[in-house]
């Protein structure tokens, strides 16, 4: 007895093009529980990205100077497949592992352009609270 047609399912995955990316811009997020490390090209679409969590930090050791450095490291990988030559560096947050993460980007052979600190800075701030009567 012949088997009743079932349709079959292209199980092909399309490749995604690998886009040559010679100049990028270098976002690092370094806040007091991660680090965040994104790599885009010019026009700001991301090429790359990681963190100290997704290298296998967890807790308190995300936010460590040597969790920025390894989750650098593999980022940079990744990036070279891409043909990274030159970044420039924009830097948010008061995080530690800040300098780590651009020590990291120079190691690895990439020219910095520049660097650029945005890290958000008040200028006035929220109300006060009330003072305290006794």
């Amino acid at each position: 007895m012949p088997k009743p047609a079932t349709k079959q399912k292209d199980t092909k995955k399309k490749s995604k093009a690998k886009r040559k990316v010679k100049s990028g811009v270098v976002h690092i997020k370094a806040t007091f529980n991660n680090t965040l490390i994104t790599i885009t090209d010019p026009q700001g679409n991301v090429v790359a990205s990681s963190s100290s969590g997704r290298v296998g930090f967890s807790g308190t050791r995300k936010s460590t100077p040597y969790a920025a450095t390894q989750a650098v490291t593999s980022l940079m990988e990744q990036a070279k497949q891409f043909g990274l030559e030159e970044a420039s560096i924009i830097v948010k947050g008061v995080g530690s592992a800040r300098d780590a993460a651009i020590r990291g980007v120079s190691s690895a052979g990439v020219n910095i352009t520049s660097i650029r600190d945005v890290t958000p800075i008040p200028h006035n701030g929220v109300r006060a609270p009330r003072r305290r009567r006794i």
